[in-house]
């Protein structure tokens, strides 16, 4: 595992008695307090399931999916970091290595939008400076309960320079989308740190140059394939 989450190329699961090589190993963590549907958007992304039996996620648990992008496997390690209080120190040391982060609140509980600005404080913190923050208001389909105005959070976002969706993992509107603008804007990143480091005549090829091997490309929903979820955790509302 250790490995996997340093990138690299890598071999990867067997489909049809063949070993699936892995190019490119890409690490996201979502983050947000406890029970804002952190587990239950990694779920729709990663499988397109919601589960209603949930409880608190323990501990860190990551699934991922694989691409296959201009013939490269491109693996998104998704890591799910449990938001009550007594897991951040914990929690922390997994930030590092990270390119992308999703931060989720629900927008029924102003609490979970209160305590964003100290996420992102926590993040920039333990993360390197050059991660792209994706600010998720989760439960947009609960209109009638809504305690966050869209407006706080847009105003949020633009001033912390952030990316802002609103979702629901329940009807899956959004997720998708937010995952992928997401990919988008750290493929941008990365691009212009492997174009920097061509121009300063260094490598950044895939056995792990400065960028530690981890590059990844976008294409269309409709090429996905999902191709392995690792350590399956139980559906939780976290």
């Amino acid at each position: 595992m250790n490995e996997e989450m340093n990138g690299g190329q890598l071999e990867g699961s067997q489909e049809n008695g063949q070993v699936e090589k892995i190019d490119y190993v890409f690490k996201v963590v979502v983050i947000g307090d406890s029970a804002v549907g952190k587990t239950q958007i990694l779920s729709r992304f990663t499988k397109n399931e919601f589960c209603f039996d949930s409880k608190s996620t323990i501990g860190v648990e990551f699934q991922t999916r694989t691409l296959t992008i201009k013939s490269k496997v491109i693996k998104a390690q998704i890591w799910d970091t449990a938001g009550q209080e007594r897991y951040r120190a914990v929690t922390s040391a997994y930030y590092r290595g990270a390119l992308g982060a999703m931060l989720v609140y629900d927008i029924t509980k102003r609490q979970s939008f209160d305590h964003v600005a100290r996420w992102v404080e926590e993040l920039r913190a333990h993360a390197d400076n050059s991660i792209v923050i994706m600010l998720i208001g989760n439960k947009a389909d609960l209109v009638e309960l809504r305690a966050v105005p869209t407006e706080d959070a847009v105003e949020f976002a633009e001033d912390q320079s952030l990316f802002f969706f609103e979702a629901s993992a329940l009807s899956g509107d959004n997720v998708e989308s937010a995952f992928f603008k997401l990919l988008e804007e750290i493929y941008g990143v990365v691009s212009k740190k492997a174009l920097d480091g061509v121009n300063n005549g260094k490598s950044y090829g895939g056995d792990g140059g400065m960028l530690k091997g981890m590059k990844i490309d976008v294409i269309p929903g409709s090429e996905l394939e999902i191709s392995e979820i690792k350590k399956l955790s139980t559906c939780s509302s976290c």
